[in-house]
């Protein structure tokens, strides 16, 4: 499943992103080259706008939630998803991450996380290097806090 965020939900679209699921993003979107976009690329629309929401013709999930982490749980949970494809997209730009030998980016990244980490990754389209550094503890405990509701929520259906 493709998806297109508005320009609300750019928050929403990098954690999408995060968790594996190709989420198209511009700030600069109008409603119009939302949806013009969407339907080219045949992509479902993720949107808080109620009148967006009404369209015919496209593909939309309203996204109710003022708060990231809800609007997450929202996406993953109403449409059933899976997150077994997380930190495989670059959630700046979209971007399928490929694996690097850790020789090529011996000059594209500080001395000591190249001293200290063992793969590393970057992102073909944007050039990127990621590493599984400090910050991805705190994206695992909440992937994990994630997992856990939708494994709640599952078990009230």
């Amino acid at each position: 499943m493709k998806f297109l965020a508005d320009s609300m939900l750019g928050r929403l679209a990098k954690w999408l992103r995060i968790l594996g699921f190709d989420t198209a993003y511009s700030s600069a979107w109008d409603d119009a080259a939302v949806v013009r976009t969407a339907r080219a690329e045949g992509r479902m629309i993720l949107t808080r706008d109620r009148a967006m929401a009404l369209r015919r013709g496209i593909q939309v999930f309203l996204v109710k939630s003022d708060e990231v982490e809800e609007q997450v749980q929202e996406v993953v949970a109403g449409l059933g998803l899976s997150t077994a494809d997380s930190f495989s997209r670059c959630p700046e730009c979209n971007g399928i991450l490929q694996a690097v030998e850790k020789a090529e980016i011996r000059d594209l990244v500080p001395p000591y996380v190249f001293s200290t980490q063992r793969s590393f990754h970057r992102c073909p389209d944007c050039g990127r290097i990621y590493w599984r550094g400090t910050h991805l503890q705190r994206m695992l405990e909440k992937l994990e806090l994630l997992e856990q509701s939708l494994a709640q929520n599952q078990r009230r259906e």
